[in-house]
This record gives C-alpha cells, sequence and structure tokens, in this order.
C-alpha cells in the first residue's frame, strides 16, 4: 500500500504509519498537511495518516478544518508515545556536540536537557528526520540531530542520549484517512462527526444531553466559526461507544437537533505505541 505522510522518510508520522499497517508499506512523503489530503483525495496515496492533536500542544486546528474540506473519510486511529533521542555519526560522543539540529517543536520538548550543555548551538530545521538525513549525508561530526529511533535506524546514525525528552508521557494521536468508506467492523467503538447547531440559547446543551443519554462518551468537541455565518460554529466530535447500536441510538436523537450532521468515519478505538 501506498500511505501519505506529512514529513520525510524517518519521522514520526512513519512510525505511525507503520504502527497501524506494518512496515511492509510505500511512503508517500509530503511538504504539507494539505500536499497530504491532496494525495489521498487523488488517489495518488490508497491511505493516509495524519497528526491531528497532541497531549501538551493541543490540537493541530487547520487538520480539522482540512479533514473536513476533503470529503475523505475517517477509517482508523493510532497514538503514538514521542520520544526524542539524540542522535549523531557513528563513534560521536557527546562532549564532541558543537550543534544540535531539530524542528523547534522537538529543541522546545528537549530543554531540560540542551540546557545542561549551553555551548551547544541550536539550529532550528523543517523536520526531526531530515535534520537527521543531513548529518549524515554531509558526515557532519561536530554536529547532532533530535529525531526519533526511526530516523537513526534509516540513516545509519548512533543515539548517543536516549530519551531527553523533557515531558516523558507526550502522545500525538493520528487519524487514518482514505478516499473510501469503509464498512465499520462489528468491533467499531468509536466515530468522529461534525454538526452545525442554530445559535439558539441551549441548542448544544440539548445535543449534548442526548449524546449523554445514549450511552455514548464524548471524548472530544472541538468548535470552529463559520466563515459565512458571524458568530456561528460548527462542532468535530469524537464518540466512543459499547456496540454500533449504541452509536445508531445516539445519531437519531441528535440528528433532529442540528442544522447539518455528517459521520466522518466509524472506526476501532486506536492502539498505542
Amino acid at each position: 500500500m501506498h500511505i501519505a505522510i506529512q514529513g520525510f522518510e524517518g519521522c514520526f508520522h512513519q512510525i505511525a504509519a507503520q504502527g497501524y499497517y506494518g512496515k511492509d508499506i510505500t511512503i508517500e512523503c509530503c511538504a504539507s498537511f494539505a500536499e497530504l489530503i491532496k494525495k489521498v483525495k487523488t488517489q495518488v496515496a490508497d491511505a493516509g495518516v495524519m497528526a491531528i492533536e497532541n497531549s501538551i500542544a493541543g490540537s493541530i486546528l487547520p487538520n480539522y478544518t482540512l479533514l473536513k474540506n476533503s470529503n475523505l473519510h475517517v477509517i482508523g486511529e493510532i497514538y503514538l508515545h514521542i520520544k526524542q533521542h539524540l542522535m549523531a555519526l557513528p563513534g560521536t560522543a557527546l562532549e564532541d556536540v558543537r550543534e544540535v539540529h531539530s524542528h523547534h517543536m522537538a529543541l522546545l520538548q528537549c530543554t531540560d536537557f540542551l540546557d545542561k550543555y549551553p555551548a551547544m548551538k541550536l539550529v532550528e530545521t523543517e523536520d526531526t528526520a531530515l535534520s537527521a538525513k543531513h548529518v549524515a549525508t554531509k558526515k557532519l561530526k561536530t554536529t547532532a540531530a533530535i529525531a526519533g529511533k526511526l530516523a537513526a535506524e534509516i540513516y545509519g546514525l548512533e543515539i548517543i542520549a536516549p530519551n531527553i525528552h523533557t515531558i516523558k508521557n507526550n502522545y500525538t494521536r493520528f487519524l487514518v484517512i482514505s478516499p473510501n468508506g469503509v464498512e465499520p467492523a462489528e468491533d467499531a467503538n468509536k466515530a468522529s462527526v461534525y454538526f452545525q447547531t442554530s445559535n439558539e440559547s441551549g441548542t448544544l446543551a440539548k445535543v449534548l444531553t442526548q449524546v449523554a443519554n445514549a450511552g455514548i462518551n464524548l471524548s472530544k468537541l472541538q468548535s470552529f466559526p463559520m466563515p459565512t455565518k458571524e458568530w456561528n460554529y460548527y462542532f468535530h466530535a469524537d464518540f466512543e461507544f459499547e456496540d454500533l447500536a449504541t452509536f445508531q441510538k445516539g445519531i437519531s436523537k441528535i440528528t433532529p437537533l442540528t442544522e447539518h450532521l455528517k459521520v466522518l468515519g466509524i472506526y476501532k478505538k486506536g492502539k498505542t505505541l
């Protein structure tokens, strides 16, 4: 299968894609999330794996809008424990490192470790895996990169300081998206939905009450402004439930209370890598 990801070979998106589909896949690297969506829509890729939220940084808001406007389907999800490692050419000692290259978010995630080495110059780059590739291909003897384990394996680098991220419980949730809707499995227990309500007082509360009354857990609710209507919003919601019948019952209850409702996908709650 050809799976579209955002980033370069060895990035965390690739780790997530392999965690979901296995290692026997071909990766379609994309420079942006918009390109990822396009490759899945035009079926250059069979499916895509796209980050949607992080346990520390929160929701990746533009990706919700991209998903809503794409008419693609959510067919699964996976959670990835983000582990940052300092890597360099084999034989490089920590005291030899003069520069550290990585994406600005990765550098921020490793502040406590990097503060111990004030002599190291920090260089921001566009991607963690690309930083590792740069160190390897240019054979930079006094430069290290911060990236995931897969990048070290692909580019032949040695991890000289593992797990240097400050906050250890850092997880990213990825959605698996497809141009084709997939019939939900019998054990499906999660769904992604977006809906609009009127701007009348209490309308959203009525929707959420019906969700709760149906025995559905609301695990995510994100609001977005509607460009065509001032101070009106649509909502992305993730529902968790015990069985499909429970979900269908809940949808039937809330549909009359909404101005528009679309099920983006029904799938099985993702595992954590």
